[in-house]
């Protein structure tokens, strides 16, 4: 059973240290191999006994309290490499992403820290009623507006307070916003209105940043369903059980996992 750690540690991404303990759980570790910013470099997860488990399968998705959520961190605020949990690789380790062979890096820093919510995903094969758009087949991204950098690999308890539907080349992919509870913006943060009216311009950059952080590679911009609109967080905790349902059937075999890997 996953406890809650103590004073959280800072690293950057090029310095994280091997076998330090996950930020937020002391029974899960991480440990690297290869070097950061190379094709072979990967953060591995291990349990309290060193065996190796899956940041997206085995590191549990609620709390048990409401409206709190574990987020496995990837990409620190600050940062440009494009760093993701590996979908279709044995354990699903952290690694750079690649596109026609090269490393990924956005084009600038993002300013916020950037993971996703373990046991979720995106089903490509289900159209989302609203946006007629299909999932974009990996778990659901979450987007943390609190005051600290977070460290790859960082697990962290977050308030989620709303989402944007965001389509990229004509799939959904929820941009889900939410604050660390530790962080001194969580007791002043509840909804979506609160953001606004504490963090005025967090939302509107949220939105501009993933609108436009492609277009340097030449693809076109990102649009936003629900007339861009940040929903609530009511309706972002629908999103998140209904792609907590298809993670389900996804690993019981009732879905097509195509080239995910699977425990």
């Amino acid at each position: 059973v996953a406890r809650l750690a103590g004073p959280a540690q800072r690293a950057p991404l090029a310095a994280v240290a091997a076998a330090r303990t996950a930020r937020g759980f002391s029974t899960v570790k991480c440990d690297t191999d290869g070097e950061p910013g190379t094709p072979t470099y990967r953060m591995r997860f291990k349990d309290a006994s060193g065996r190796e488990i899956s940041p997206w399968h085995d590191i549990p998705l609620y709390t048990g309290e409401e409206g709190v959520l574990n987020a496995l961190f990837e990409i620190p605020k600050y940062t440009k490499p494009k760093m993701e949990v590996a979908t279709k690789e044995p354990q699903n380790p952290i690694a750079q992403d690649v596109k026609k062979g090269k490393l990924r890096d956005y084009h600038g820093p993002i300013f916020w820290n950037y993971g996703m919510f373990p046991q979720t995903w995106e089903d490509p094969n289900a159209t989302h009623a609203e946006t007629k758009c299909a999932g974009d087949n990996d778990p659901v991204d979450v987007v943390e507006i609190g005051s600290e950098v977070l460290p790859q690999g960082a697990v962290e308890k977050v308030k989620v307070l709303g989402t944007l539907a965001m389509i990229d080349e004509g799939e959904i992919d929820w941009k889900v916003i939410a604050v660390r509870v530790a962080d001194p913006l969580a007791k002043e943060l509840h909804d979506i209105d609160d953001v606004e009216a504490k963090c005025p311009g967090v939302i509107s950059g949220i939105r501009e940043w993933f609108r436009w952080y492609k277009t340097p590679d030449g693809k076109p911009l990102n649009a936003f369903g629900y007339d861009e609109k940040a929903l609530n967080k009511k309706h972002a905790m629908e999103v998140i059980a209904e792609t907590h349902e298809a993670w389900k059937n996804l690993v019981a075999g009732k879905k097509d996992k195509g080239k995910l890997w699977l425990k």
